[in-house]
Formats: C-alpha cells, structure tokens, sequence
C-alpha cells in the first residue's frame, strides 16, 4: 500500500474531523458517542498500523514505506520508517486506544478532549515518520498545542500554572532548533532527512567571542539540537516542567506525556544529533554522560521524599530517561539497543504506573500517599497489578525493564566506568522509592476508615491493564522481538558516526598538515 503511512498518521485526525462537524457533545448520548469514535479510531490506528510492522524488513537498513511528493514552496512531503523510528510508530498506536478506554470517566467537555486526544496522537505519529526537517518541525511543534490544552483544560487545580510552563519550556528549547534548521538548510541546499544525515557539515574549530569552539559549526548545531530534545526528554537541570505538568494533567494525559512525548527527545538524538553532527556529539559527550549519571541519582533522591504518587512517578521517569541519553551518548551497540528497549518499554510500565494511580484516585480523588495504606486488603487485583509494575520499574529480571536498564549500563561501561558506577546507584535508589511507595500504599492494615468501602479494579480496567502486562513480560523473556528489529539500523547508525569522525579526524589533520607547511 504506497501511502500506508500517511493514512495511518491521519486516521485519528479524520475522526477528530468527524467528531468536530457530524456529533453533538453536549449531552450524555453525545458524550458517550463521543468515546466511541475516538476508540474505534484509535484501535483502526492500531491494527493498520500492523501492516507497517509486518511489512517491515528489519534487514534493510534504510527508510522503507517512502512516500514523498511536492508539498509547498518547493518543500517535500516526505514521510518513511527505519528500525529505529518503526516501533515508536507501534507504541503510539499501541498507546492510545488505552488511553482512550482509561478516559471513559471524563464527562466535561467530551467531544473536545476526545479531539485534542486525537489530534495529539496525528501530530505524535507525524514526528516519528516526517523524513522531512520542515515537515518534522510542524509535526513536533503542533504536538505542544493539543497537550497545552488537555492539561490546561482538564486539569489539577493548578492547571494554568503547569500547562503555560509544560508550553514555554518546550516551545523556548525549540526556537534554537529552528535557528538551526536554518543554518543546515542555508549548508546543505536542502531539508530531506536521509541526505543531510550523509551531510559533512563544518568541523574545524573556530574563535567565537574569545571561546575557542572544538568542533565548529557542527558543535553549535548539535547544541541548538540538544537544547530542545534535553528539554523535550526532559534531562537534568531543565526536567523541572515534567513533575509539574504530570500532577495537573488529567490520567490519560499523564500516560500520553510519560509513555510517547518523552521519547521524541530520545528520538531526535537518534535521528539528528549522532548522524549529522558526529564531531558535535563526540565534544559534547562527556558531558552529556555526567548531566545524565547526575539525573539518575538527584532525581531518584527527590522522589524519595515526595509525599505525591504522579509527582514520585514523574521524577523516576526522568531518571529513567538518564539512562536513555547515557546509551544513546555511549555510541555503541549496547547503549543505543538499550536506550531504545529503555523508551519502549517505559512507555508500558510508566503509563501503567500512572494508569495504577489514575484508578485509587478515581475512587479517593486524592493522589496523596498517606491517604492510603493497606489496599491489598479491598483491592487484591490491584495490589497485584501494581506490584507487577512496581518491579518492572525497579528492573526486576523477568520483566522489559530489567533488559533496558542493563544493556545500557553494558553500553556505557565500555565507555566511562565513573559514569557507569555512578549510574548503577539508580538501581538501589529506584527500589528504595518504589518499595517504598508500593509498600505505604498497598501493604499493611486497613486502618483509615475512608478506604473501608473502596471497590477493588472494574473489568474495563483489568482490560487496560491486560496488554501492558502482556507487552512487559514477554520483552522481559524475548527481548529479541525488539533487538531483531532495531539492530540492523543501529549497527548503521553506529558505522556511519564512526565513518564520519574518522574522516573529520583525517580532514583536521590535513588542515593542521596545511598549516604547518606555510
């Protein structure tokens, strides 16, 4: 089917279309109604997305499934899929008809958060498939709007605050990006993916401002590049608008946020900053390994002492996105398998983690810890569901997130072993706050009088929970199902960032070669 992936990226879209003209929601018919659009939609989403997944050669090394035609002003629709981008495809499919289905208790202004689910998941869709830079920058900009909205509609009490501050951190880390961009586009005489990938952009080291910068041009694009995807994961020290907008947003918000918009940031190193910027990302390296070992430990210690379960989550998700950015940055074949099992598979576990406290706040309407206590009691189901998750979280072997963590503590170890120490701490820190959490919520007696007659996981939600717990531990025993996938890609990725050093390295010594002679 030659334009499959454009009509996988727009199904939801034309759903919201269809939402938005054809249906009344201002009723409790129009609301329902309103539900079932957009699960069908997504569940369509999902089962033809399918046909990308079995149609795709994991041995083929390039884009597959191209499709590219004259779009504006002379700019390419362009759209295509490799080993890395086809299974964050896959997720966000995957994702949301849960996403939907966890949303079945919304009754405020249905129709419209069912649009903005909707159009969030076109535009997520579009920025994992875009081989276009300009069409990728619409994508990945547009996907602010519908989020900006869900969490400064359907919010906390504190929705404006986090949703304004979720908009600018992200917005801000992107306009260095789009300077950028521009530059490339002004080197390279155009904006396709796969050619600048293959681009020699300028390496030589040149004085700017009395500062000596070691890689050139290369250095400032990939810092152009970092500052909107470090936001975007988000990395230390500008993580501070994820806990926030995590605790405003409604469940299903939190669960687009941690399982699929994180990982554009991770996707967007894997796509732009180790292909096009090889020399960038060589000098910056170092410290892209520190801020990330940093992230794990400091992130890891204040979720130990938040006294919030989304706020706990929140902060264990970004240290585990440091273990993400340390083996992207490791540059070998363990690290960047692992960074990318990492993504996947804490998009299953966190999503279910927030899913677990989506449903205790359903029946308490409180996210805080010490409102609980002794729900194994009422709730065996659930106790056991979100044991289940909680050792995923840890990295229990057995489970996706145990075969993440270690390949990309494997991968950074043949790189830095401080780093790769310092890293490993986060695997005690991260059972130290999950125990903890696990064990103040669900285990003990069953003392306060509120939680006596709360009612333990409906069949709806057991049927949530059914495919994630699923997808953990069968990547937990066959993580091959990923591995086989994505290793034919990341094994290129890797020989063309060392081809690419290599050769720079032979250019600079040409140069200073030059130099000398005159």
């Amino acid at each position: 089917m030659s334009n499959l992936l454009s009509i996988v990226t727009f199904l939801p879209a034309i759903a919201a279309l269809i939402l938005a003209i054809f249906l009344r929601g201002d009723d409790a018919a129009g609301a329902r109604n309103a539900k079932w659009v957009a699960l069908i939609a997504t569940v369509i989403t999902f089962l033809v997305s399918l046909f990308i997944l079995f149609g795709f050669d994991a041995s083929d090394t390039g884009f597959q499934f191209v499709e590219e035609r004259d779009w504006l002003m002379g700019l390419k629709y362009k759209m295509g899929v490799d080993g890395i981008s086809v299974l964050f495809v896959m997720l966000t499919t995957f994702m949301m008809p849960l996403t939907i289905a966890a949303s079945w208790g919304v009754n405020t202004r249905v129709k419209e958060y069912m649009i903005a689910f909707l159009m969030l998941e076109t535009l997520m869709l579009g920025v994992f498939m875009a081989l276009d830079l300009v069409l990728f920058y619409l994508f990945f900009e547009a996907g602010l709007i519908p989020m900006f909205l869900i969490i400064g509609i359907w919010g906390g009490a504190n929705r404006i605050y986090a949703s304004f501050k979720f908009f600018l951190y992200t917005f801000l880390g992107s306009v260095l990006m789009l300077v950028a961009m521009v530059a490339m586009y002004a080197d390279a005489g155009t904006t396709d993916i796969p050619t600048l990938m293959t681009h020699q952009f300028g390496s030589e080291t040149f004085s700017l401002l009395g500062i000596q910068i070691v890689g050139g041009v290369q250095t400032l694009m990939f810092i152009a590049f970092f500052a909107s995807f470090a936001v975007k994961m988000p990395m230390w020290p500008v993580h501070t608008w994820l806990p926030d907008a995590h605790v405003q947003a409604p469940t299903a918000g939190s669960v687009v946020l941690a399982a699929i918009l994180l990982k554009m940031g991770g996707y967007g190193f894997l796509r732009f900053s180790l292909p096009m910027f090889p020399v960038g990302a060589d000098v910056m390296t170092p410290l892209v390994l520190w801020m990330s070992a940093i992230a794990i430990v400091y992130t890891s210690l204040v979720a130990l002492v938040q006294e919030d379960m989304k706020k706990l989550i929140a902060y264990s998700s970004v240290a585990h996105m440091g273990y993400v950015t340390m083996g992207i940055f490791a540059a070998n074949q363990q690290g960047i398998d692992g960074a990318i099992f990492q993504m996947l598979s804490h998009g299953f576990i966190s999503g279910a983690l927030f899913l677990c406290v989506g449903v205790i706040y359903d029946r308490m309407h409180t996210r805080d810890i010490d409102a609980y206590g002794g729900l194994v009691n009422r709730m065996p189901a659930y106790a056991l569901i979100f044991m289940l998750f909680t050792m995923a979280n840890v990295g229990l072997p057995g489970t996706s997130g145990f075969i993440g963590e270690f390949l990309t503590l494997v991968g950074i170890f043949q790189v830095n072993t401080w780093v790769a120490l310092v890293a490993t701490s986060g695997v005690i820190l991260s059972a130290a706050y999950a125990l903890y959490l696990y064990r103040r919520v669900v285990m003990g007696d069953l003392i306060k009088e509120s939680l006596r007659s709360i009612s333990d996981m409906t069949a709806r939600e057991k049927w949530i929970f059914a495919p994630l717990v699923v997808m953990t531990l069968l990547l937990g025993v066959y993580p091959s199902l990923v591995t086989d996938v994505i290793g034919p890609s990341v094994e290129a990725l890797i020989d063309n960032h060392e081809t690419a050093l290599a050769a720079a390295d032979r250019l600079g010594d040409a140069q200073v070669a030059t130099a000398a002679s005159h």
